[in-house]
């Protein structure tokens, strides 16, 4: 069985939620408070700083306190394990895709050859 970090099970545990995943999205545009990461939510403080929590616990953000206000900021490491664990299979699903094409390509109906193999319809036409 193949082992990973358990650092990438936290990584997708943190992105399967869409809130989360707007408050990364936001943390994209650079640093900002938890205030202003809350005010486009519909949902308490608390369960904006549970977000947070979480986000930080996968390392996918670090919080800075001056003073009254807590400052996030997005980090890099974890989304980019991510982006290469997906990458294998980007890769496998790529080949995959490209192999169908290749054999949709060889069994083209349109092609005269086929037209031989084509079955007829069983049933007759109505007229009008």
């Amino acid at each position: 069985m193949v082992k990973y970090p358990t650092s990438l099970d936290a990584t997708f545990a943190a992105l399967s939620d869409p809130t989360r995943r707007t408050i990364l999205t936001t943390l994209q545009r650079g640093n900002a408070s938890v205030t202003e990461l809350a005010r486009p939510h519909s949902i308490s403080m608390p369960a904006i700083l549970k977000h947070l929590n979480v986000l930080e616990q996968a390392g996918l953000i670090e919080q800075k306190k001056t003073g009254r206000v807590r400052t996030c900021r997005l980090t890099v490491a974890p989304m980019q394990q991510a982006a290469d664990w997906l990458s294998l299979y980007r890769v496998f699903w790529e080949n995959q895709l490209d192999n169908l094409g290749k054999f949709l390509q060889q069994t083209d109906p349109k092609k005269e050859e086929n037209k031989a193999c084509r079955k007829q319809p069983s049933h007759p036409r109505r007229r009008s």
